[in-house]
């Protein structure tokens, strides 16, 4: 008992309430008259190591215990107690030597009755924040740390194996309650001072251990249908009891209208129990439909659990697949906090919009918590471990993970047991943890699995809902997407870095008397992405013979930028550059020509462009995969076999936001580690997207495509898992119809095709014809230069379809030059962001060309806090910035502003004075904010700075 009040009562009082930070016991003695059993009940144990005993015991004890909050100079204390239940004492694991036991876990399967005198109860009371307590409430809250799940484990031995699995086993299985209805209860609503008998507003609490959940209220019905599922965890069998109570609201205080209590032990041994249940000190019956949930290592049973779990009406939540019991033991080297001061930490887990917190440990970077999580997952192949590190205050982070739990799925026995790297943390930050996934299995021989999904079991309460597909009120939905003439006409561009010639030395050494060579590697630029070769050490002709890979459309007026540098400690060294036209090789469809490079004494440089046009047929596949092997370089990443369009139209019936509210759906579309995030519709159960994206594939036959539909806010609504290669079986490659997702409720309409990219320069013959190209916009994925440091891989994707206007047939430059922008607001972070990518054909007034500059700066608000400004380039009438800005604000407001945009150079040398190129302001108002088109806008002068 001392240890139990000092170790787990005492941080729970301190961490319940800020005013009870300084909560301490300054005295326990357990006085001198002892607890009495007064009976011992043996079971026979879960397995053969442990035995299992029931102690039912009475204490009434002279017991004095003191406790002092500091903070309020408050003293208290109890002088005698009583405390009378069942006690469950385990002995586990047995051993062949003393002491044949490892060791004892104590806990109350039921709360005890605890009665407890108090001292100083009113001093206690009077704090701050607890004046709407009562002594009553605090006993509840002291028993319910006695009761399952929370154990007191002691161990007799010393390195005792798997402590975290005995302080918190897995649950002997789940139960899930249906609580249908009640017949015949009593009428306790009266009118007219008693005269006039009205009926009641029932509504029920289903209690299992700590665990309980309440229905909604019905009112005035004593034959409630509530028709509400909930999933309970249960740990000990035999002993546990599932109690219903029913109760009749009232604006004072509720009436009782009667209980039950069933062992789970009869759940268990029926598997399933449909009955009506009588209630105990009222009149009246409650129907209850009881399963018993197995748990399960087995991922295969996976799929049909799923498949059952769409024809369950399940209200509040969807039912659930599968447990994930989290054992959080230890962390070593976090980060310290500013003034290298210990952090104390806590962590924070989530599964979609479940959180739980564990204790603070004080004053240490490697701490050791040994606590114990659990979640119940509808989905485990789409859900996410959210884990984040922080400090005691919530304000600082020492670090995160986030774990997709469908790496359970193919771990042995569904565990994973060992060490996790933290990221946003040190270099040797890292995390360990047990994590154990079990699906929840419904064994039972009456109950046949649906053949379709989505048919609702017998027992369905819900059978007035309409039915899905229903077109009765609404217009017949499309059995087909309808993309645009553009979707599917991307190629592929495969560029070969072979090698180099001439390069100039940059190295010096013994200060700059001896000369040295260079460090050299290739920057290529294409579309909005970028590429770096391998350095090649001390070589003045390198040979790199690496290929890489982006994908492009027939747009006119595209460059291929190569620019070659030197690798230094401090800066690396430029040595050329030059410039591909893409009209050439996306006409013949091939190139292989040494460029001379730019802006240097010497060099050239050895490139090889082919374009590959995907083919709707996968009979050159497995000749396109032993080609890339041939081909494939140690250096160069895997070579694409496919190109994979998806199209994604539109949604239906996702689920609703705590049942009534439409969420606010956005979809995200991922092979390997390549995603595409569509816009976010607002409010809406059926959004129309109408997006598209491609993706190279390097595998058709292993990888698979990935949607998950999430809400904004709420986690994910639905998820769908495509392998790729259901395509190569498909007509042309191409599967274009509904899609239901994974949760059971929900389907999405799409178009994914698959093109192989075969080869023409490498000895694979052609037998198939080709796609014709037309003519169409660019899809970019823009490169967010000089992003801030906080942006990284592991953040959502943001991905942009940019519209490119550099053709021949647009608008000339006007007389002072054009600034090329994009703009677009970032609605997950809130934020306005612009990319500053380059001036054309500025003005020179002078006999030098100027040294310009950008600067932004948001209307009406003219202070530094809303300007931005670029890095200054040299003497250059055609600058490349390239450079990001954002400013945080909402969208309403982002809306009301202007940019205010202005290319300026240095007057002289030494001069502060700014010479002005021209400006522009864009009203963002008239500026489409969601899909972020980049641009080139004329230069006018101060006095007439309209967009164009």
């Amino acid at each position: 008992m001392e240890k139990l009040l000092a170790e787990t009562v005492a941080p729970a009082v301190r961490g319940s309430n800020p005013h009870l930070q300084t909560f301490t016991f300054t005295r326990v003695e357990l006085g001198e008259k002892p607890l009495r059993v007064i009976g011992v009940k043996v079971h026979p144990g879960q397995r053969k190591e442990q035995i299992l005993l029931d102690l039912n015991i009475s204490y009434v004890g002279d017991v004095q215990i003191d406790v002092e909050v500091k903070k309020y100079f408050c003293k208290a204390g109890v002088k005698g107690m009583q405390l009378h239940g069942v006690l469950r004492v385990i002995l586990e694991p047995l051993m062949g030597d003393l002491p044949i036991v490892g060791a004892v876990s104590m806990f109350f399967i039921r709360r005890p009755t605890l009665d407890i005198n108090w001292t100083g109860m009113t001093n206690l009371l009077d704090i701050p924040g607890l004046s709407s307590l009562s002594d009553t409430m605090i006993m509840d809250s002291i028993a319910a740390f006695l009761v399952l799940p929370n154990r007191l484990l002691v161990p007799l031995v010393p390195d005792l194996h798997d402590v975290a699995q005995l302080r918190s086993p897995l649950p002997r299985g789940i139960i899930r309650v249906h609580l249908l209805a009640a017949r015949g209860l009593s009428s306790k609503d009266k009118y007219v001072k008693g005269l006039i008998e009205g009926k009641s507003d029932p509504y029920a609490l289903v209690r299992l251990g700590t665990q309980t959940f309440c229905s909604r209220v019905i009112d005035e019905e004593l034959n409630p249908q509530w028709g509400e599922t909930y999933e309970v965890m249960v740990h000990e069998v035999p002993g546990q009891e599932i109690e219903v109570e029913v109760f009749d609201k009232d604006p004072d205080k509720d009436d009782f209208l009667g209980r039950m209590k069933l062992d789970v032990g009869k759940v268990l041994q029926a598997g399933v129990l449909d009955d009506w249940f009588a209630l105990q000190g009222g009149q009246g019956q409650v129907h209850l439909r009881l399963e018993w949930l197995s748990l399960l290592p087995d991922a295969e049973k996976l799929e049909q659990v799923l498949q059952w779990n769409r024809g369950v009406s399940s209200r509040p939540e969807p039912p659930s697949a599968a447990i994930l019991v989290v054992y959080l033991d230890r962390a070593q080297d976090l980060p310290l906090k500013k003034g290298n001061k210990e952090p104390n930490p806590m962590v924070q887990l989530s599964v979609q919009d479940v959180t739980q917190e564990s204790k603070a440990v004080y004053n240490t970077s490697c701490p050791a918590w040994e606590e114990a999580f659990r979640f119940f997952l509808q989905d485990p192949r789409s859900q996410e471990l959210d884990v984040q590190v922080k400090d005691d205050s919530r304000a600082l982070t020492l670090g995160a993970l986030m774990l997709p739990l469908a790496r359970l799925l193919t771990a042995p026995e569904l565990t994973l047991d060992q060490w996790f790297q933290l990221s946003s943390s040190g270099a040797n930050s890292r995390l360990y943890m047990k994590l154990v996934m079990r699906v929840l299995y419904l064994d039972s021989s009456e109950i046949c699995f649906p053949t379709v999904p989505g048919t609702p079991g017998a027992w369905d309460t819900d059978s007035e809902s309409p039915q899905r597909g229903s077109s009765v009120d609404a217009p017949p939905r499309p059995c087909h997407t309808t993309p645009d003439s553009q979707f599917g006409t991307e190629s592929v561009l495969r560029i070969h870095v072979l090698e180099a010639q001439d390069l100039i030395a940059k190295d010096r050494f013994l200060g700059g008397l001896v000369k040295g060579k260079s460090d050299p590697y290739v920057k290529l630029k294409l579309a909005g992405r970028s590429f770096r070769s391998r350095v090649v050490r001390e070589d003045l002709n390198p040979r790199w013979n690496e290929a890489f890979e982006v994908i492009v459309t027939s747009v006119p007026g595209q460059e291929l930028e190569v620019e070659v540098f030197d690798k230094d400690l401090d800066k690396d060294d430029f040595l050329g550059r030059c410039k591909v036209s893409l009209t050439t090789v996306l006409n013949s469809g091939f190139l292989d020509e040494w460029l001379t490079l730019e802006d240097v004494p010497s060099g050239r440089l050895h490139l090889r462009l082919e374009r590959l046009t995907p083919r709707p047929t996968a009979a050159e596949l497995e000749e396109v995969l032993q080609v890339n092997s041939l081909i494939q370089t140690q250096k160069s990443a895997e070579l694409a076999a496919a190109l994979l369009s998806v199209y994604l139209e539109r949604a239906e019936d996702l689920p609703l936001r705590k049942g009534i509210k439409p969420p606010s759906p956005y979809a995200t579309l991922t092979v390997g580690d390549t995603s595409h995030k569509t816009k976010t519709v607002s409010q809406s159960s059926a959004p129309v997207w109408d997006e598209s994206a491609s993706f190279l594939i390097r595998r058709p036959h292993t990888e698979s495509l990935e949607l998950q539909v999430r809400g904004e806010g709420i986690g994910t609504l639905g998820s769908l898992s495509l392998p790729l290669s259901e395509l190569l079986t498909a007509n042309r490659l191409c599967l274009d119809h509904w899609f239901s997702l994974s949760n059971g409720q929900g389907q999405v309409l799409l178009r994914a095709q698959l093109g192989i990219l075969v080869s023409q320069h490498s000895g694979v013959e052609a037998h198939s014809h080709s796609y014709s190209h037309s003519s169409s916009s660019l899809s970019e994925e823009p490169e967010l230069w000089g992003g801030p440091p906080h942006i990284t891989s592991s953040a959502p994707e943001l991905r942009q379809r940019l519209t490119h206007v550099d053709n021949p047939q647009e608008a000339p430059a006007g007389p002072l030059g054009q600034v090329k922008l994009t703009v677009w607001y970032y609605s997950e972070e809130r934020k306005l962001v612009s990319i500053v990518h380059s001036c054309r054909a500025l003005r020179q007034n002078g006999r030098d060309a100027p040294d310009p500059y950008v600067s932004l700066l948001l209307m009406p608000d003219k202070s530094r806090g809303t300007k931005r400004k670029t890095s200054q380039k040299k003497r250059t009438l055609s600058p490349e910035f390239n450079e990001r800005f954002e400013w945080e604000l909402p969208l309403d407001e982002a809306l009301r502003r202007k940019l205010d945009v202005s290319v300026k150079s240095n007057s002289s040398f030494m001069s502060r004075e700014r010479e002005l190129l021209g400006k522009v302001q864009l009203d963002l108002a008239e500026i489409d904010l969601s899909q972020g088109a980049a641009q080139w806008y004329d230069l006018m002068d101060d006095k007439d700075k309209g967009s164009s």
